[in-house]
């Protein structure tokens, strides 16, 4: 029986152009494409941001379908518009850039300029001139208040917003778990941050301003009579807000850097690396780690080893800051 097969001849590939059949473009459905259940439930799919006080993630999604679930996908397939979560991931991102600029200049006077004068009395009129920069009624609500109400709203929005989506991609549970995202390292830091920071910022500014009219009088030495007359108080709470403030900005900015998304020391899929790809990673989680550690040195070295040290104030003025100390304790 004969093999009744073609030949296997090549055919140049100059020689089949005339074969081929020019295709008019189509417009692209307006309906969204369909998304895989994995890449919907992948909360670290992303490399931008957050975090921060949400869950740290911002889920990935195809260009046809918005953050917030809706099709952005035109009539000519392009793009158009922005999610919920696409607003909120960058007001929590900005928001942190303000703060910034308050927290270096207030790092530099209520520590570093302490630890290099060695001495309270001697630092307070640095801190005096840096009020002007941040204690003003501009500039307090742009980097100091704002951008805190910002952070923290636009955190838990995020939190929100993905806990709804996967309400209604998983019908209540996913896989037997709930349908809250995942609560970083990152987020979890900004939360226990954000009731410190509230505390600090109430005894420090507000309660004088309601009870005196003005914090003219709040300077070093009203901390350090705070560590005089409530040593294990002031101890454990400073303790913790520079703890989580330290490891929430820095694995924040090395989130907003692109670092932190590359940095584990073990994660799930560690197996399934490389060594030296399990060496970077390492790395990086060391690098940020150190990060957090300098960080928290920096704050502690003047702020715990000078100001603290400092002990209490004498005459009227240790009499008003009793008043204000008692208020904040016992009202």
């Amino acid at each position: 029986m004969s093999d009744s097969r073609p030949p296997l001849t090549g055919k140049a590939s100059q020689d089949t152009v005339a074969s081929l059949r020019e295709l008019e473009p189509m417009p692209m459905p307006d309906s969204p494409l369909p998304t895989p259940p994995a890449a919907l439930g992948n909360d670290k799919s992303t490399s931008s941001a957050l975090d921060d006080a949400g869950s740290g993630t911002i889920h990935s999604h195809p260009p046809s379908v918005s953050a917030s679930g809706k099709s952005t996908t035109g009539a000519l397939g392009l793009g158009h518009g922005h999610g919920s979560i696409y607003y909120l991931s960058r007001i929590q991102r900005y928001s942190s850039y303000a703060f910034t600029i308050f927290a270096s200049v207030h790092l530099a006077t209520a520590s570093l300029i302490p630890l290099a004068t060695r001495s309270v009395p001697a630092s307070e009129s640095y801190l005096l001139l840096a009020r002007e920069i941040y204690q003003t009624r501009v500039s307090e609500p742009l980097l100091v208040f704002g951008p805190i109400v910002a952070h923290v709203a636009a955190g838990i929005g995020l939190r929100l917003v993905r806990q709804s989506q996967n309400q209604r991609r998983y019908g209540g549970s996913r896989r037997g778990k709930s349908t809250w995202p995942g609560l970083s390292w990152t987020a979890a830091s900004g939360y226990v941050f954000s009731v410190t920071l509230a505390a600090h910022l109430a005894v420090n500014r507000l309660l004088p301003i309601f009870v005196q009219g003005d914090s003219s009088d709040i300077s070093l030495a009203y901390v350090s009579h705070g560590f005089a007359r409530h040593p294990l108080l002031s101890w454990l709470s400073y303790g913790v807000f520079l703890g989580a403030a330290s490891a929430h900005m820095v694995w924040g900015w090395a989130r907003w850097l692109g670092v932190a998304q590359r940095a584990a020391w073990m994660g799930p899929d560690t197996a399934l690396e490389t060594k030296p790809m399990q060496r970077r990673r390492r790395r990086a989680w060391l690098m940020v780690q150190s990060g957090v550690l300098l960080a928290f040195c920096a704050w502690a070295s003047g702020g715990l080893g000078i100001v603290a040290r400092g002990g209490s104030a004498q005459g009227w003025v240790a009499k008003v800051y009793d008043e204000l100390y008692d208020k904040a304790l016992f009202s």
